[in-house]
C-alpha cells in the first residue's frame, strides 16, 4: 500500500540527490503526514494541495510536487485506516529501507 506511495515521490519529483537518506526520508514522510491529517481534518481531496501549501510546510518545495499523487492515494483509503496508522511515519521508514531501490529507479527514470 505505502509502496504505490513510494513510487509516487520518486515519479513526482525526482531531483531529490541534494539531500541525504535521512532528510530526504523525513521529508517524504512530512509530506505523507500533512496528506494524512488533511484528510482527517476533513479537507476536500481537491483542496488538499492549497491547503497544505497555504500552511507553509517546512519541507523544501520539491516535495510538495507529490502532494496530488500522495493526495490520491490517502483518500483512497477507509478513514478507520487512517486514525489506525501512521502513513507518515510507515513511508519514511519504507524509504530509508529502500533507500538504494529508489535511486536505482530515480537512474533509470532519468536516463530514459
Amino acid at each position: 500500500m505505502i509502496r504505490h506511495a513510494l513510487v509516487a515521490i520518486v515519479l513526482a519529483a525526482p531531483a531529490y540527490a541534494a539531500e541525504n537518506k535521512e532528510e530526504s526520508c523525513k521529508y517524504q514522510g512530512q509530506v505523507m503526514a500533512a496528506v494524512q491529517q488533511a484528510r482527517l481534518d476533513g479537507v476536500k481531496q481537491d483542496e488538499v494541495v492549497e491547503t497544505i501549501l497555504a500552511a507553509s510546510p517546512e519541507w523544501p518545495d520539491q516535495y510538495s510536487n507529490a502532494l496530488p499523487q500522495l493526495s490520491a492515494h490517502i483518500y483512497s483509503l477507509r478513514k478507520r485506516d487512517l486514525r489506525k496508522n501512521d502513513f507518515g511515519a510507515i513511508l519514511e521508514q519504507q524509504c530509508l529501507e529502500n533507500w538504494d531501490q529508489i535511486q536505482e529507479m530515480k537512474e533509470q527514470l532519468q536516463s530514459n
